[in-house]
């Protein structure tokens, strides 16, 4: 499958974009972790970035389709997509654009999935724990940037917790 020309450097001034990413996650030794590619170093937008993996959902396209077809795109596997639980909004200053991005739980359809980057989109992937995220912050933004919120709210919503941003 080719990639769609929707993506985070193609311009798109003064629109507004819809984005899907998945909080893909699994129990590893008992500890729920989280799958966060890296985005690769060419990238204009966000370079050597750890992220929630998904993208541009394409005019006239359902929202969880486009966020499988995404998946598919960028790692050549399927996910089983659970419930949003985050929305935020920021400006793409490369594309332009304003993003309205919700976020959904998920998770691999093959446990034992063999994940295959596409080196143009992401250089590596990990499984973070929630205790890892403050260790990595740095490579995914400060404790107010809403990807990095979106990520421990993922966390707090599996561990059963509540967790108040308005503070």
């Amino acid at each position: 499958m080719t990639k769609m020309s929707s993506d985070s450097e193609t311009p798109a001034f003064g629109k507004q974009v819809i984005t899907a990413c998945a909080f893909i996650h699994k129990k590893v030794d008992g500890v729920e972790k989280v799958f966060l590619p890296k985005r690769a170093a060419t990238k204009k937008f966000l370079p050597d970035i750890y992220e929630l993996p998904g993208g541009h959902i394409d005019f006239g396209e359902d929202i969880i389709d486009g966020l499988k077809r995404e998946i598919r795109e960028e790692f050549q596997v399927d996910i089983k997509i659970g419930d949003p639980f985050y929305v935020f909004t920021y400006k793409n200053e490369v594309k332009g654009s304003h993003s309205i991005e919700v976020d959904f739980f998920a998770t691999f359809e093959n446990p034992d999935v063999n994940i295959k980057l596409n080196p143009g989109d992401h250089s590596e992937y990990r499984w973070f724990a929630e205790s890892d995220i403050g260790k990595i912050r740095s490579k995914i933004g400060n404790k107010n940037d809403p990807e990095v919120k979106a990520i421990y709210k993922g966390f707090s919503l599996l561990n059963g917790r509540s967790l108040d941003f308005s503070k």
